[in-house]
């Protein structure tokens, strides 16, 4: 597939209205460059005119400001302020609330104030604008589906709609777990744990979580989060329930549906 790259763009002489900013994960996870891969499909699709920075993209730092190391933070933050600002980017897309948090939340205080938008949120105005035209006979319609809520989306941006609007314009029947929007419990990779060692406890908070997806009797367990997706599967092979249960990206699930 091709995927545009911004600095060979801006010298053809054309200016892409998006950066789709696509994060460590969405580049080097190999679960979640699937992910990248979809939600590069739907805006080739509807024809959007994006662009990525490709080796010009550094991390964030997230990972380096939750684990406690701020230097290695604004270090990668002004690199990347740096290259955003250079190519006046203006509006910023991308498929990991974690990156999304931080661009949007944090960049601000150092110079990077750019208007910054979950896939989620962007695919929903796609879906209600009818840009996204779905097959009648998709894989999802009537499946029983249910949301896992990203920390860094949900109870840090109070993004709840937008995803759960997806799953029911692919016709699919939402089944909430337990604990759900604001009291939905964490993947277990938030707050740099996804990169340390566990500590003692008595039981894995990815377990913990998939048994209450699990438990809802979804057939699809879908999230917005790359980090959660690997975590949720995870978990679901904890239970080995890895051939009963499918762990899916809402922009997985679209670009299968899509004419």
């Amino acid at each position: 597939m091709t995927v545009p790259i911004f600095s060979e763009e801006v010298q053809k002489g054309n200016t892409p209205e998006v950066l789709f900013w696509v994060g460590c994960a969405g580049s080097f996870d190999l679960r979640a460059q699937s992910i990248t891969k979809a939600f590069a499909e739907i805006l080739n699709k509807v024809g959007i005119s994006y662009a990525v920075l490709g080796s010009e993209e550094m991390c964030t730092g997230d990972p380096a400001r939750r684990a406690g190391n701020e230097f290695q933070f604004q270090m990668l933050a002004y690199q990347n302020i740096q290259i955003l600002n250079q190519y006046n980017i203006k509006k910023i897309i991308t498929t990991c609330p974690h990156c999304f948090n931080t661009l949007k939340n944090e960049y601000p205080d150092l110079g990077g104030n750019y208007d910054v938008m979950h896939h989620t949120t962007f695919l929903n105005e796609l879906m209600e604008s009818g840009k996204i035209q779905l097959k009648e006979d998709h894989p999802f319609a009537n499946k029983l589906v249910t949301y896992h809520d990203s920390c860094y989306l949900g109870r840090n941006n109070n993004i709840y709609e937008a995803p759960r609007s997806l799953i029911l314009a692919l016709r699919a029947e939402l089944v909430e777990m337990k604990n759900c929007k604001k009291n939905g419990r964490c993947c277990g990779a938030g707050g740099a744990q996804m990169f340390k060692e566990e500590e003692k406890g008595d039981i894995r908070v990815n377990a913990e979580r998939s048994k209450e997806a699990i438990d809802s009797a979804a057939e699809i367990i879908t999230s917005a989060c790359p980090f959660c997706n690997t975590m949720l599967t995870d978990g679901v092979k904890l239970h080995s329930k890895e051939d009963d249960v499918q762990i899916l990206d809402i922009a997985e699930m679209i670009i299968q549906s899509m004419k």
